[in-house]
């Protein structure tokens, strides 16, 4: 898939009870895992020993697993577990009736230990057809082709050139956490009836509004 080398592909198939069956999950999550998901694929391995890239320092093996849904839709806590119970990094290409999304998240390593890691947001495509997913092996390295798969599926959302994944994320974040300030600001000015409050309000909104404007 995705005009992979060759090299790293695996194709085999991973029974999806192996990511519920032993473990303590929610009845509503394993609900999930079985009504929504049709089976899982293990189709490429990108690592030092199958490609001509070396490791990075912080990603060593990149993953991607070919998820078929029984509908267009996938709950992320889903995702979630998976990536919690993979110690490496995961590019999920979400299969259905032919078209599909490419899913990954910001993952980096805890501070608990080796094989922890702290899976943040993540991003993903529309639905597309294989040959139009914005994917491109890319990268001296291991995890520069990681970081590279993560802005292509995250687009503009990620597109500073200028500073590290990492810093790209944060900004993100930040970015997401001031629209949802303004939101809840903007409806508080409109219920607000007081002047002087109205004008507290509208200048904290515009404050606000600069910070997002110079993210």
């Amino acid at each position: 898939m995705l005009e992979l080398p060759k090299s790293t592909e695996v194709n085999r198939r991973i029974p999806k009870q192996k990511f519920y069956e032993n473990l303590t999950i929610s009845p509503t999550l394993k609900r999930v895992f079985v009504e929504q998901i049709k089976v899982i694929w293990w189709r490429n391995k990108i690592a030092a020993i199958t490609t001509n890239l070396a490791a990075g320092e912080t990603v060593t093996e990149l993953e991607v697993f070919e998820v078929c849904l029984s509908a267009p839709h996938l709950d992320e806590a889903v995702l979630r577990q998976i990536d919690k119970e993979i110690p490496y990094h995961i590019l999920f290409l979400l299969e259905h009736e032919g078209r599909y999304q490419a899913w990954t998240a910001y993952k980096e390593a805890a501070a608990s230990g080796i094989n922890a890691f702290k899976v943040g947001t993540y991003y993903h495509t529309d639905w597309l057809e294989e040959s139009a997913l914005p994917l491109k092996l890319d990268g001296l390295n291991i995890e520069q082709v990681y970081e590279n798969f993560v802005r292509q599926i995250a687009g503009e959302a990620l597109s500073g050139t200028s500073e590290t994944l990492k810093e790209s994320v944060e900004r993100e974040e930040r970015r997401k956490e001031l629209q949802k300030q303004i939101a809840v600001l903007e409806v508080k000015v409109w219920r607000e009836r007081q002047l002087n409050k109205q004008v507290e309000l509208n200048m904290k909104l515009k404050q606000l509004r600069r910070q997002l404007d110079d993210l």
